[in-house]
């Protein structure tokens, strides 16, 4: 795969073309200091994927973003967003994800060897991605059991933001259940997505970084980098937990955590979303959720930056695979409106 590196600054180009050419499958074909001269090496040199500052002198990311908008599919390099770890970066990362990045890196957030890790790993899926060609599937709404749902819990990661965006804001305020998402990013990052989401949703959105009830019609975005699980008290309601537990997993939070407390704590009472992302975190938990006789709702290939979450628990014979429109719709259809059983 070959890489244009965007920074204004030579220590983190030089950092990142070390990271990426110590992975024999890429190459670093140049490198640009602000967003008009990567513009003109785009044109010339046709990258499959670049890493893309923010905050450049000339141009920065968010136009070098737009004006890539304007090319044909085709010539559009995949970009992996590299943003600071702080309240305005993850503001710029989540608008970078809206103009069509596949995916964000907080370049400050962690030692040099798990930020090396990490770059090549999402490189590596969204380069990978760009490759794949998928069928469009049907998009009409996915015929969910009627029965009375208590929760809705979902699972997203790479391009998963734009996408929660659609599905959050796409919901009634006479929502029915709780919704609970765990989004692989940052702590700063799951902050912004949330203050986002409260501002153009008509259901209440909350960052959930402590443990909290669980109320109807309310979203609640796990925090980064913690787990998030479900548990219903003696009393029949709802409740999140919030916790480091398991330190060791690949993903905090971690879906496979959030899947398997909702099957245990409502069974077949429940809906899984899994939306676009790498890997197959969600399969797991998937698995006890489907053998709970809980129903999971899948976004399809074609319509994800990286078909890797959804691919799995779709193989596994336990997703029914939607577009992100026709999710929505199954899911004002089941929950929209009627009155579920107690939460808190």
């Amino acid at each position: 795969m070959r890489v244009l590196v965007v920074d204004d600054s030579v220590v983190i180009r030089r950092m990142l073309t070390k990271f990426i050419e110590s992975d024999g499958t890429m190459k670093v074909v140049d490198s640009a200091r602000d967003g008009q001269q990567a513009l003109e090496k785009i044109q010339s040199l046709a990258p499959d994927a670049i890493t893309l500052d923010v905050e450049m002198p000339v141009m920065d990311g968010l136009g070098v973003l737009a004006r890539l908008r304007t090319l044909r599919a085709e010539l559009r390099p995949a970009v992996l967003m590299c943003s600071t770890l702080t309240a305005a970066g993850s503001t710029h990362a989540l608008e970078a994800m809206r103009l069509g990045a596949a995916d964000v890196i907080a370049k400050d957030a962690s030692d040099e060897e798990t930020l090396r890790r990490e770059v090549l790993s999402k490189l590596r899926a969204i380069g990978e991605a760009r490759k794949q060609k998928f069928p469009p599937r049907p998009t009409s709404p996915a015929n969910l059991p009627k029965r009375e749902y208590q929760l809705v819990v979902v699972g997203s990661s790479t391009g998963g933001p734009p996408v929660v965006e659609r599905l959050i804001s796409g919901l009634p305020r006479t929502l029915s259940t709780p919704l609970v998402l765990a989004q692989h990013m940052p702590a700063m990052f799951t902050r912004g997505l949330a203050d986002r989401l409260a501002q153009i949703s008509a259901v209440a959105v909350h960052h959930a970084d402590q443990d909290m009830p669980l109320e109807r019609g309310h979203v609640y975005i796990i925090q980064g980098g913690k787990h998030g699980r479900v548990h219903a008290t003696p009393a029949g309601r709802l409740r999140l937990e919030i916790s480091d537990e398991p330190k060791t997993a690949l993903y905090k939070p971690c879906v496979n955590e959030l899947f398997a407390s909702a099957a245990q704590a409502t069974g077949d009472a429940t809906i899984g979303v899994v939306l676009t992302g790498m890997g197959d975190d969600g399969l797991i938990g998937g698995r006890e959720l489907a053998a709970s006789r809980g129903v999971i709702l899948a976004q399809e290939g074609s319509t994800c930056v990286v078909y890797g979450m959804p691919k799995a628990v779709v193989d596994a014979g336990i997703a029914t695979p939607g577009t992100p429109d026709s999710i929505v719709a199954a899911l004002v259809s089941a929950v929209g409106g009627k009155v579920a059983a107690k939460v808190a």
